[in-house]
Parts: structure tokens; C-alpha cells; sequence
């Protein structure tokens, strides 16, 4: 049996994944890192199937601990503190940075796969070319996508000492148990909250099928060091055709004009958050003010992923009235 560690797995992404390989023909050995006093019920699924080790990816000695008496065939390093939240730089820096330095020197010392869920926002949240891709200019425009960027850095430095590492970069993700930007976007449009801008913007999302199939792909086939994909539905869509469809599946009918806002406007927000240094609302203006897309084709390609489209995809969460 393959043995497997996987962190992250109490996150929307990692749940997902472990979710598949647990439910692949395939049998593994899998070890899965939660931080400590992680509520029952979140783990509550996988009980009797995996072996589950309490460790904040943020506790450096304790992981390092870990790593230096424990070896395995491939780890999925999934786990991060993810943008937004309220922790200090510090903080992401011990979980995001620190943590894979520690897994990568782990994986050399074993010979380790190590399969890494970094962001496509290395590009910034708004790439300077789209579509994004490999060669894309890196935009540490926050400090989560800063610690991302560091990250990359260095699994590609260690590949060139011998890991055999592949990046999978996913967009912003969605599906059922999620409650980040296409839920929110869902919910503004059914409350008719939600500021349409009066221009053409295209953005990318990525349903959680797509980026569990990826890893899972990776953990089951060989793939050349230092692979790098992006990870997303396999087109992006239209802002304003994405809120049309929600609000057709709310209300049968498109969603109101009058509220569309100048662009001015976004412009104006976003230099007032820029000015008090608030990085969430800066991304969050700029997420639906501004195009994001990226180069998924080799992806597709590589994987021989079946295409899953955001139109119409994305009912998945969308909520169906009560009759």
C-alpha cells in the first residue's frame, strides 16, 4: 500500500480530494494532518479510513517533530491559511512558507512525490495578460498571494535538486460547502445587492470537481518535475452573463438593469481601500470590476479532464426556491 499524507483536508479544496482518492479503486495508506482541536464533525466522515494526526501547519517545531520520524510515496501539501483572514504576517508566513519548506525537505530525504496546491493568485487578483500562464509576470499585490509566490519558489529550487514536485493552481473554487465569492455573488443576486458594472468583464471560476480530478490525475500518474498548471472551468464567462443565469434560476427573468453602477464608481473604491490599506476589499472591488482568466489548456490536455462550463455548472449552488 502506498502510504500518503495529505494537509488541508478540513478545507473546502483538501476535503474534496480526499473525498476522491477515498473513493478511487485504488488503495492507499493515508495519513491526513489537522490542527488540534479540530471540531469532530468535521473529520467525522473519514473516521476508521484515514489516520489523523493533530498538527497547526503553523506549529513549526511540532511539524518539523513530525516530519523528521515519518516518510511517505507522495505527499499532497493542500493546507494553507487562506487570504483574508485575520491573522498576522507571521502567521501566513509559519503556515504557508514555513510548512512547505519543512514538507519539501521531508519529500528530498525520502524521495518523496510532492504534489502543492499554490493559487493562481501568484499573478496578483488582476493578471497583467490574460490569459495567465507560466510565463505571466508574479504580483505579490497581498501577503497570502506573497506567501504563495515564496512557496513556489521554493519547490522550483528544489526541484532542481532533485524533487519531483507539480504545482496545481486553482482559481477561485466552487461548489456545495463552500461560502466564499460565488456564494457571496449568489446571495448578493438574490438579494438584488450585488453592484453590476457597466462594462464587459470576464472572470474564471473553478467548479471542485475540476481541482479534485487534477489531484487526484497527479497522484496516479507520473508527471515531470516542476510541472506548473493552472486550474479552472475550461472557458471563462462573462460577469454579467454569470449574474443574468443566477438570476434566471432565482426569478426567471435577468437581472435588474437599474442596478448596474458606473465603472467610475469602482475606480473610486478601490483607491479609497487602496489608500487605507485594506487588501481584502482592494480584491474583492477589483474581482468584479476588472477581467481575470487563465491558460487552462494544457491542463485539459495533460489530464484528459472532462469540460465542466460555469454556465451551467454553477447551479450547483445555487439555492432552488421552495415551492
Amino acid at each position: 500500500m502506498k502510504q500518503i499524507l495529505i494537509t488541508g483536508v478540513t478545507g473546502f479544496i483538501g476535503g474534496a480530494v480526499l473525498k476522491k482518492i477515498l473513493a478511487d479503486d485504488t488503495e492507499y495508506a493515508i495519513t491526513v494532518i489537522v490542527r488540534p482541536e479540530t471540531h469532530p464533525s468535521r473529520v467525522s466522515a473519514w473516521q476508521g479510513k484515514v489516520q489523523y494526526v493533530e498538527i497547526d501547519l503553523g506549529d513549526s517545531k511540532a511539524l518539523l517533530t513530525y516530519l523528521e520520524n515519518h516518510f511517505f510515496d507522495t505527499v499532497l501539501h493542500i493546507g494553507a491559511l487562506r487570504g483574508g483572514r485575520k491573522f498576522s504576517n507571521s502567521d501566513y508566513y509559519k503556515a504557508n512558507v514555513v510548512a512547505t519548506e519543512l514538507i519539501i525537505q521531508n519529500c528530498l530525504r525520502s524521495g518523496s512525490r510532492l504534489i502543492f496546491c499554490s493559487s493562481v493568485g501568484v499573478y496578483g487578483a488582476i493578471p497583467e495578460e490574460m490569459p495567465a500562464n507560466n510565463f505571466t509576470a508574479r504580483n505579490a499585490d497581498n501577503y497570502y498571494h506573497y506567501t504563495k509566490i515564496e512557496a513556489e519558489k521554493r519547490i522550483n529550487k528544489a526541484v532542481m535538486g532533485g524533487l519531483k514536485a507539480a504545482i496545481l493552481r486553482p482559481s477561485i473554487t466552487y461548489g456545495l460547502g463552500d461560502y466564499g465569492f460565488p456564494f457571496q455573488l449568489v446571495k448578493m443576486v438574490k438579494q438584488h445587492r450585488f453592484p453590476m458594472i457597466n462594462k464587459r468583464i470576464w472572470i474564471h471560476l473553478c467548479h471542485i470537481d475540476i481541482i479534485s480530478s487534477a489531484f487526484l490525475w497527479l497522484l496516479k500518474n507520473d508527471y515531470a518535475p516542476g510541472l506548473a498548471l493552472n486550474v479552472a472551468d475550461r472557458e471563462p464567462v462573462q460577469l454579467r452573463d454569470l449574474v443574468n443565469f443566477i438570476s434566471r434560476q432565482l426569478r426567471n427573468k435577468n437581472y435588474p438593469s437599474f442596478l448596474d453602477l458606473d465603472r467610475r464608481f469602482f475606480a473610486l473604491c478601490e483607491s479609497f481601500f487602496k489608500l487605507i490599506k485594506n487588501e481584502l476589499w482592494v480584491s474583492r472591488i477589483q474581482l468584479i470590476s476588472k477581467s481575470w482568466f487563465y491558460d487552462v489548456k494544457e491542463t485539459y490536455e495533460l489530464m484528459n479532464l472532462t469540460p465542466i462550463y460555469t454556465i451551467p455548472a454553477i447551479k450547483l449552488i445555487i439555492p432552488k426556491e421552495k415551492k
